[in-house]
């Protein structure tokens, strides 16, 4: 089956597994509060629908534009603007004659319908597949920056240890990138000195502006033979799989980073090698270095290697029913947590964060070419998180926009007037547009300039 179209299934199918769910949320209160809901659609059906049948007093439909999706609570104010029908007089089943603390509820439903969801898929998950971390402290001569002039604006060199990111401790090294993006100083330890580096404000926008800058971080690749070339001038020295390189003309050289400037100073000659067998003796050997720079020697590239060698750990976690409930829940937490420190940054303009805000395209560049149903369950979570976290923005048109003006209303005990309420509508609806034309405009500018 063609990427693409597994991409595209893969986005619809959590599209609309969020969408309902979410609506659903409004939905159920609505009903148990004795609420008229005139429509339940997944996404909007603006002039005509894919498919619609009433039941009851409810139209249940799918509509063609596939922006969102919608329930129309009879007596409210929302997108559908219908202000004809709140010019009549307050009816019993209408959503502006119950008290405001059931509207609260009603409001609140969608959003809180997606933390659960997220909540109980990251739970599922824990439960399932476990995790896999590799502990931070066991990376023994600390990470490779892999692009050094990212590194420099760090602060941090390679075989630093990174110990924290705003004083949180970092246990688990495929956290760090995110840990970084989201932070504002980080912790290092070099040479057994501890110090402080301040994250620069548009470091965001110095990774969103260069691609190929984004993975500035790995963990260093040590120098583990897997076999001799055919072709290469060391065919006939005394090297064994799994032999690790230790030095070169008496210089340091366990990783690639320091093994290639050492080769690219020494083309086309003689150097001395030292290597240790796995039974933990060492040998020097005499080995040749080609016009490129190259020993012609095929190294490991596995981090089940590297771990089988101690050069780090990786931890498979797995949970019982009952211990998934907590390791789901603090997933569930961090991620909420990392989610609002990007937004943040997003509406920090010195950052430059607002360049990688995505739409539809960005959204569906999240999920792999490939079914993977790990990966479809994480990024469906992340994104219930998301839609959570962006609907309660306090914008008009937004549940958030309807819960600020609840609040406002239980607080002073004054309703805002309906005319008041359909502007703030129209404001929000079109501040609304404006992102979504922002955020897919930056798609199309970066489909276009390759970025």
């Amino acid at each position: 089956m063609d990427p693409i179209l597994i991409k595209t299934i893969q986005f619809f199918l959590s599209l609309s597994l969020l969408i309902v769910l979410h609506e659903l949320g409004h939905f159920v209160p609505a009903k148990l509060f004795k609420t008229r809901v005139e429509k339940f659609y997944l996404f909007f059906d603006v002039k005509f629908s894919l498919f619609k049948k009433k039941i009851g007093e409810t139209v249940y439909g799918i509509g063609w534009l596939p922006l969102g999706g919608y329930v129309k609570i009879a007596g409210m104010i929302d997108e559908s603007m219908d202000t004809e029908a709140m010019k009549e007089e307050p009816k019993e089943w209408e959503f502006r004659s119950k008290p405001a603390w059931q509207r609260l509820i009603i409001m609140i439903g969608g959003v809180t319908v997606n933390f659960i969801l997220a909540f109980i898929i990251y739970i599922g998950m824990a439960f399932v597949y476990g995790d896999q971390i590799i502990p931070a402290d066991s990376l023994k001569d600390g990470v490779q920056v892999v692009v050094p002039e990212i590194g420099d604006q760090l602060g941090i060199k390679t075989g630093d240890k990174i110990l924290a990111v705003d004083g949180n401790e970092i246990e688990d090294f495929n956290t760090v990138f995110i840990e970084i993006v989201n932070g504002n100083s980080i912790t290092i330890e070099r040479d057994g000195e501890v110090m402080e580096r301040e994250i620069p404000v548009d470091f965001i926008s110095t990774l969103i502006d260069d691609k190929e800058k984004a993975r500035f971080l790995s963990f260093r690749q040590p120098f583990i033979v897997q076999e001799v070339a055919p072709d290469s001038p060391n065919k006939g020295i005394d090297l064994q799989k799994n032999d690790v390189l230790v030095s070169i003309n008496g210089q340091s050289a366990s990783y690639m980073d320091e093994v290639v400037p050492i080769l690219e100073a020494n083309r086309g000659k003689e150097v001395s090698i030292i290597i240790r067998r796995e039974n933990g003796q060492t040998k020097t050997l005499q080995a040749q270095v080609n016009e490129d720079a190259k020993l012609g020697i095929a190294i490991a590239t596995t981090m089940k290697e590297y771990e089988r060698m101690g050069y780090f750990k990786i931890e498979t976690r797995k949970y019982s029913f009952m211990e998934a409930i907590p390791a789901g829940f603090d997933k569930g937490v961090n991620t909420v947590t990392g989610y609002l420190k990007q937004l943040k940054k997003i509406f920090n303009p010195d950052t430059g964060a607002y360049k990688g805000v995505g739409g539809f395209a960005a959204i569906g560049g999240l999920f792999p070419e490939t079914w993977d149903w790990e990966i479809f369950w994480g990024t469906t979570a992340f994104l219930s998180i998301m839609l959570a976290v962006l609907n309660l923005l306090p914008i008009p048109a937004l549940d958030g926009g309807h819960v600020m003006f609840l609040l406002y209303e239980m607080v002073t005990g004054r309703k805002p007037s309906d005319k008041f309420l359909e502007y703030a509508q129209m404001v929000g609806f079109f501040l609304l547009l404006a992102l979504i034309l922002f955020a897919n405009g930056n798609d199309l500018y970066r489909w276009l300039s390759g970025k």
